[in-house]
């Protein structure tokens, strides 16, 4: 196996303070694999940090990526249930404190100790990266690694859309924000019955909205072009959305989620924002509405995503817009960017 490897590293928290280097390979824990990276996709936050735009503590220098699977090269002396050359995929929790509430409950995912790749951890956008065993889960042979790099994202939307929330066949579902999570969104709650399903974006979102089109959703809709709210009150019976899924972030998709929202309805938030509201809640309390955050995923949402994605039930095929090699990371980057890729995916090796 070689002893050296490229990776691309966040090397300062500076703006495009990220490069291709050569790095050391790892060398597994006892209780850790070393996966070869067969794909990796590039995620929101992965091209925030490139940009120094960030809201969460980064431990310079570090391996970008968290959205990954590989194979199997190299096994620590405790680890049971994978060997060398079986194919998995990767969670994103790689240290967790393992003995508080959450912990011991199943819930690491809210671990207040938590550190994830990418960030606290050397991640996936290397040809080689170490992983906790109890991480990973098998894949099928015939699920392509540029398809099983998305599980991560299908999990984020699976959490928020099939456990956090509530949808009911024929529920009116909006999804505010086109972007990969948001698509993947509409996807649960399409496989959920979900119907109508409306995806609203800007007009700065048009592959984005033609990939919800492309997934089959009631409306894709620019909200510059289109009143959402008549839009909304036209469909079903004209009370609201049972479910509104904030995967935009930003305070004023809030604000459109509250004004958009059913009395007695939900609105899910799992899109990132630092701003401050700047307008009131009342509209939360005057129509009962239940608002909640949902954050990562479980080792069960695991499960059943891959379950879900080697039947063929989950269609990637509209949001992967580009698989290039590592040395093309950039303009991955920056194709997410400036919206000419719904997702890009990497392939180390």
């Amino acid at each position: 196996m070689a002893q050296r490897m490229a990776g691309l590293v966040h090397y300062a928290l500076e703006r495009h303070a990220v490069e291709l280097r050569e790095l050391p390979v790892p060398e597994p824990d006892e209780d850790d694999v070393l996966l070869r990276v067969g794909a990796v996709s590039v995620c929101g936050s992965d091209v925030h940090q490139y940009r120094n735009e960030h809201s969460w503590p980064v431990n310079v220098p570090v391996v970008l990526g968290h959205e990954f699977g590989g194979e199997v090269a190299r096994v620590g002396r405790r680890v049971r249930g994978f060997a060398e050359g079986d194919r998995a995929v990767s969670e994103t929790a790689a240290s967790i404190c393992g003995e508080c509430l959450y912990c011991r409950t199943g819930a690491y995912n809210l671990c207040p100790r938590r550190t994830g790749f990418g960030y606290g951890t050397d991640g996936g956008m290397a040809e080689f990266v170490r992983v906790p065993a109890r991480c990973l889960h098998h894949i099928p042979d015939a699920l392509a690694f540029e398809h099983a790099a998305l599980t991560e994202p299908c999990c984020v939307a699976y959490n928020a859309v099939a456990v956090k929330s509530r949808v009911r066949p024929g529920d009116l579902v909006v999804v505010l924000g086109p972007g990969p999570i948001g698509l993947l969104a509409a996807e649960m709650a399409r496989l959920a019955g979900a119907a109508p399903l409306v995806v609203a974006g800007t007009k700065l979102d048009g592959p984005r909205l033609a990939a919800a089109r492309a997934l089959g959703v009631t409306h894709a809709v620019d909200v510059d072009a289109t009143d959402l709210a008549e839009l909304v009150r036209a469909s079903g019976d004209g009370l609201g959305a049972h479910l509104v899924i904030d995967a935009a972030g930003v305070s004023a998709a809030l604000q459109q989620a509250l004004a958009i929202v059913r009395p007695g309805g939900q609105i899910t938030k799992v899109g990132w924002g630092p701003q401050p509201l700047g307008f009131s809640l009342d509209p939360l309390v005057q129509k009962a509405v239940t608002l909640q955050g949902s954050f990562s995923h479980t080792f069960q949402n695991w499960e059943q995503v891959v379950a879900l994605l080697a039947a063929g039930r989950i269609n990637l095929d509209p949001i992967v817009s580009c698989v290039s090699p590592l040395a093309g990371w950039q303009d991955c980057f920056e194709g997410m960017h400036d919206g000419r890729y719904v997702k890009a995916v990497l392939r180390p090796r």
